[in-house]
């Protein structure tokens, strides 16, 4: 089983930035995409921002040219760092991973770390 565990998070004022980061623990053959995820109070966990292993990026549409996502894959960590952010960014942020074991693969989900960002 591969663990995944979120740091980062806080509470910051608008137009402000934080970096989160997940970094990934077990006995870990490989790990491939790699995700953000972030859930706001009532509603859905939406995909924030995902990256490959060979650093391929894909982003929503409302955090497009303010959050970067980045990956080390020999720390088996993925980074998110966030610029200018907004009221609306507030929420639990998950990191999401699929990887392989020796014996076999799967995907994990972090616990999440909470951002507040005020106005």
């Amino acid at each position: 089983q591969v663990q995944l565990v979120e740091s980062g998070g806080g509470l910051v004022q608008a137009g402000g930035s934080l970096r989160l980061s997940c970094a990934a623990s077990g006995t870990i053959y490989s790990i491939d995409d790699m995700r953000w995820y972030r859930q706001a109070p009532g509603k859905q966990r939406d995909m924030v921002a995902t990256i490959t292993r060979g650093g391929m990026t894909n982003y929503a549409d409302s955090v497009k040219g303010r959050f970067t996502i980045s990956r080390d894959n020999a720390k088996n960590t993925v980074y998110l760092q966030m610029n200018s952010l907004k009221p609306e960014d507030t929420g639990v942020y998950y990191c999401n991973a699929d990887w392989h074991t020796f014996v076999r693969q799967g995907g994990s989900w972090g616990q999440g770390t909470q951002v507040t960002v005020s106005s």
